[in-house]
């Protein structure tokens, strides 16, 4: 045999050497197998104060569309878009001269019209002052009677008449029908507007507020025995969470609990009203109504942090003591091994207080139920608390 062939045969010889060597060496920990630090929070009952919210509109409690009651080209505009305006303030002019010349023409034959009554009226005196001396013919009488009946029949249509005209020319100054805020004109000087269509602006109430929501049939009872034993004013049972988040500065009382429940949604229109003395509250804004729960008995409160969302469900985990096999390695015999492992909870939730939320069913008081490391859990998987105690709130 030649070198080259013991060469080929030592290094086949090594290379098996180093790979059993290899198969011998300890396989590396599995990840999936290592436990999880975590946090625990010790559930317990205790006193909550907390807010059902349902979502709200303001509303005003008086609003109108201005309209023009007689046709014409619009002459003045006589206030500040936004301001507040009272009742009978001057709005708008609309071109008044065939209005006021209706009414001139109207005056007149009111004037015609009482002389003419009058004449008849002396006629029909002469006549029956001679008819009662058989100085006059009866027919004439009778003449003089009918001529006074039309002499005031046509008064009285002069007089209908000249009270249109006049409403007519009234008409033509717009004036404001209630205290409120004004809006923005839909019309400008010069417009021509319609009798009963054109819109000219809008007003509405500003002080007091109407805010409306809706609640479930079945709160109907809470909400009747609110509105029949009405709170304290100074009491906060119903407030309102503005856009930004903030807490609206009043509180509210019940109006009215509509009509009826609306038959395809199961659920009845609830009014609420609030004091308004900044104009802060703007009509058609939206509003969380916050309506405090009076609830006096004690709710589980868990950290919002311990939820776990999926698919429109919830979840918790709790930290469990279970026993797993192991090797008695002294005996040689089988033993148990206790071991922290995290059991995934459905729960049912309720509102939220804070950085807390009240949970319905799922924990049991006294569950650790865990706040940090969720993240990185699964069902079953096995955790470490790090020596930490179970954290009370």
């Amino acid at each position: 045999m030649n070198r080259s062939f013991f060469k080929i045969i030592t290094l086949t010889a090594v290379s098996a050497v180093l790979y059993s060597c290899g198969d011998k060496k300890a396989a590396a920990p599995n990840p999936a197998n290592m436990p999880v630090p975590v946090n625990v929070y010790q559930a317990h009952t205790e006193k909550a104060v907390y807010h059902d919210r349902f979502p709200g509109t303001v509303t005003a409690l008086m609003q109108v569309d201005v309209r023009a009651e007689v046709e014409g080209y619009v002459t003045g505009i006589f206030f500040k878009e936004g301001d507040r305006v009272t009742k009978g303030q001057k709005l708008y002019s609309i071109d008044d001269s065939k209005y006021r010349a209706s009414f001139n023409t109207a005056q007149a034959n009111v004037k015609v019209a009482t002389s003419n009554m009058d004449q008849a009226q002396k006629d029909a005196d002469r006549y029956t002052y001679l008819s009662q001396h058989d100085a006059v013919a009866k027919q004439t009488l009778d003449h003089a009677m009918t001529t006074l009946q039309n002499a005031k029949d046509q008064l009285t249509a002069a007089k209908q008449d000249l009270a249109r005209t006049q409403t007519d020319l009234g008409y033509s100054i717009i004036k404001a029908p209630f205290d409120g805020t004004i809006g923005i004109s839909q019309v400008k000087v010069g417009n021509t507007v319609t009798t009963g269509q054109t819109v000219l602006n809008t007003i509405s109430s500003d002080n007091p507020m109407a805010v409306d929501f809706v609640v479930n049939e079945k709160q109907i009872p809470r909400f009747l025995k609110l509105k029949q034993n009405p709170p304290n004013p100074a009491d906060s049972i119903f407030t309102i969470l503005m856009a930004d988040n903030s807490v609206y500065n009043g509180v509210g009382q019940i109006s009215f609990i509509d009509r009826g429940v609306n038959p395809l949604t199961g659920t009845i229109t609830v009014r609420l009203v609030f004091s308004n003395p900044n104009s802060l509250l703007k009509a058609g804004m939206s509003a969380t109504v916050l309506v405090r729960n009076n609830d006096t008995a004690e709710q589980m409160l868990v950290p919002s942090k311990a939820i776990v969302e999926q698919m429109g469900e919830y979840f918790m985990y709790v930290a469990k003591d279970t026993l797993i096999p192991a090797t008695d390695t002294a005996k040689g015999a089988p033993a148990a091994v206790s071991s922290l492992h995290a059991i995934q909870r459905k729960v049912v939730l309720g509102p939220t207080i804070a950085d807390r939320v009240i949970v319905n069913s799922g924990i049991q008081e006294g569950d650790n139920v865990i706040v940090d490391g969720v993240q990185k859990l699964r069902p079953g998987a096995p955790i470490n608390m790090g020596g930490q105690k179970p954290a009370a709130h």
